[in-house]
């Protein structure tokens, strides 16, 4: 009947196995159950000593004191009474769901004492003569709920108290005094096996510079970090504000690097619940091949992402969830980087069903596991075949029936792309323009592209493909249902994704080999593939047929600064440079806007709107001639010129570039 009553409201009581990772990254015994259990008896017992206490006292103190006027046997009867409606009561509603001590614990008890009124001013009401005052009667529950109330909290106190005096703890300093640093706070003091214990608070709002969190008060500001950590004689500093901007967090870094403490990140809730990551580099989904780690620390190190990301981005939930909910979505190169975080995100909406195809099957066994945690490849929803043959376009949009399509799939590296432009031509031009031919075949309400930055004032082959294919989108959403969508969204390096500039510099530090980059001054813009993801899905809200929609990246960053940064959290000493050069096709500064596109935002402050102009009438004809030569081994080496002259085409008359 009492199950659960007796565990304190502490991080410790969901842990389970006899190993796991502490709060402060460290593989621990886990406590056993009943090493975690408070005796549930006697916490019952107590209640019930306390409710019989004040049923006695305020029934002596109705008759001013005088003992002899009391109604003894009604006294009695009346305690009896009590004890058994609140054992009945808190075994049946409160004992199985809730921790003892607990927020949702206060509520029951609140409950318990509702109930405990009715029946004691009933009790009181019927009996004659009464077995208890009706003043007793209201007064006593409420009473000894307050008692309760007081007690747990002491407990709760001298648990903690306890517990900060428990091994060898290292102190704390938390940055952060909001939900993040309650949490922080919360979990260390309560957690009986954390090798850290809080003991300061910093936060920049000055409405919080009083404030004191379960007994650790703010000592000021961030600014104050360096001179509160050498006050309080901290080893850590704790990170728990997950909606820190990129420069707060460079701040915290460089204030726990000269003063020589270890920096903590408390993740916020998304990155709790996704794929844990380790190291310096960024998050991503699981990797295929790569493993899942079942025991997690709840705070982490500092990654790339934390300094080049812009945190929390707000996005219209509710429009996405419209376009999504109980619809069949498609998303093609499902097993890559932006690819396996569309179907995550797109997955916590509640489509209908949620097709993803790939060409790559350890890609789709990965994507599959970190979708449904189940990886056995036998869903209908899983595809897997090749865009680039039409029969295969044709056949999956007949099967399966899309109504959004989120198009993902396409070759991205510079510099293969300019060594092998057909490549880059069947892949990036000539499967997408299929695949929009199939959807405005069967119907798809809403098309989304994504591109990238090298499409705005093109001059690389993968630049001019992908270019192309934000023009065939335009041009087949001209063409498509009224009302349908077809729109591109443009954006520029994701951090940590396969293939990326972190995934080589990750390998050169483990091989003991100085860092390749281009030029001193080679600049890149950078976002979090959760950024890109998100900001993709809600381009599909406003975005209309005739529009790209191009993602604010924030500010360029040096090459050279970031992978020097890399190499710092990865924990490698300052690493040589080699400079390579930069390679065909290859800018010095990328731009995410060509120099003929406004910036205009009118709906997200954080996307821009640009018209994007359809293709001429025998634009696709002369697509569909190029992919015929070069199946019959004709014409690579014409490829980049005709690309160039495709993307440069002026649009044909009357078919309006921009909102439809």
């Amino acid at each position: 009947m009492f199950e659960g009553a007796g565990r304190p409201a502490d991080a410790s009581s969901a842990a389970g196995g006899t190993e796991r990772a502490d709060l402060g990254g460290r593989t621990v015994p886990s406590p056993t159950p009943h090493a975690r259990r408070w005796p549930v008896l006697a916490l019952v017992l107590v209640d019930v000593a306390v409710l019989v206490a004040a049923i006695a006292v305020l029934a002596v103190v109705r008759y001013d004191l005088d003992a002899a006027r009391v109604n003894r046997e009604g006294l009695g009867l009346a305690m009896l009474l009590a004890a058994a409606v609140y054992l009945v009561t808190y075994g049946l509603v409160v004992a199985r769901r809730c921790h003892w001590g607990s927020q949702d614990e206060a509520v029951g008890l609140g409950l318990v004492t509702m109930v405990l009124v009715a029946c004691l001013t009933t009790a009181s009401v019927l009996t004659t003569p009464a077995v208890l005052p009706v003043s007793v009667a209201l007064t006593a529950p409420p009473t000894a709920a307050f008692s309760w109330v007081v007690l747990r909290y002491l407990a709760l106190q001298v648990h903690r108290a306890r517990t900060r005096q428990r091994g060898e703890r290292r102190r704390a300093v938390v940055v952060g005094a909001g939900a993040g640093g309650r949490r922080a706070v919360s979990m260390l003091l309560d957690d009986g096996t954390s090798t850290l214990t809080p003991v300061a608070v910093v936060d920049d709002d000055p409405r919080k510079r009083s404030l004191s969190i379960l007994g650790v008060r703010v000592h000021g500001t961030v600014g104050d970090l360096e001179a509160v950590c050498r006050r309080v004689g901290a080893e850590v500093v704790l990170l728990a504000a997950p909606t820190a901007p990129s420069a707060l967090v460079q701040r915290v870094v460089e204030t726990t690097t000269e003063i020589g403490v270890e920096l903590l990140v408390l993740p916020s809730f998304d990155e709790m619940v996704s794929t844990p990551t380790s190291g310096g580099g960024s998050r991503e989904g699981i990797p295929a091949g790569g493993s899942v780690e079942l025991a997690r620390p709840a705070f982490r190190s500092v990654l790339l992402d934390d300094l080049l990301g812009r945190g929390v981005i707000q996005i219209d939930q509710e429009g996405i969830a419209q376009y999504l909910r109980g619809r069949t979505v498609l998303v093609t190169g499902a097993g890559g980087s932006i690819g396996s975080q569309l179907c995550r995100e797109i997955n916590a909406f509640g489509p209908a069903r949620l097709v993803m195809t790939d060409r790559d099957d350890s890609l789709l066994h990965g994507v599959q596991l970190s979708v449904d945690g189940r990886g056995q490849l036998d869903s209908d929803d899983l595809v897997l075949g090749d865009l680039r043959d039409p029969a295969f376009v044709r056949s999956l949009l007949r099967r399966h029936r899309p109504d959004v399509v989120f198009h993902a799939a396409a070759l991205k590296h510079l510099t293969l792309a300019e060594r092998f432009p057909a490549e880059a031509f069947r892949t990036n031009v000539a499967a997408t323009s299929d695949l929009l031919a199939a959807c405005v075949d069967h119907g798809v309400d809403r098309f989304v592209n994504i591109s990238t930055d090298k499409a705005a004032d093109p001059q690389s082959v993968l630049g001019y493909s992908k270019r192309l294919t934000e023009r065939l989108t335009a041009t087949y959403g001209s063409v498509a249902p009224e009302g349908s969508r077809y729109i591109s969204v443009r954006f520029g390096n994701v951090l940590g994704s396969r293939g990326s500039a972190l995934t080589a510099f990750a390998a050169q530090l483990a091989a003991g080999r100085p860092l390749t980059i281009t030029t001193p001054d080679m600049t890149r813009y950078f976002m979090t593939v959760h950024e890109a993801t998100q900001l993709v899905l809600q381009a599909g809200v406003h975005g209309r047929t005739g529009e790209g929609l191009v993602l604010d990246m924030g500010d360029p960053h040096l090459i050279e600064s970031v992978a020097r940064r890399f190499a710092e959290l990865q924990g490698y000493p300052d690493p040589a440079i080699v400079y390579t050069g930069a390679r065909p096709g290859e800018k010095t500064a990328e731009r995410v806007l060509a120099a003929d596109e406004p910036d205009v935002r009118p709906h997200h402050p954080l996307v821009t709107h640009v018209p994007m102009p359809a293709l001429p009438a025998d634009a696709l004809s002369e697509i569909d001639r190029i992919r015929a030569e070069l199946d019959g081994g004709h014409g690579d080496v014409l490829v980049p010129e005709l690309l160039r002259t495709l993307t440069t085409a002026a649009a044909p008359r009357g078919v309006p570039s921009g909102r439809r």
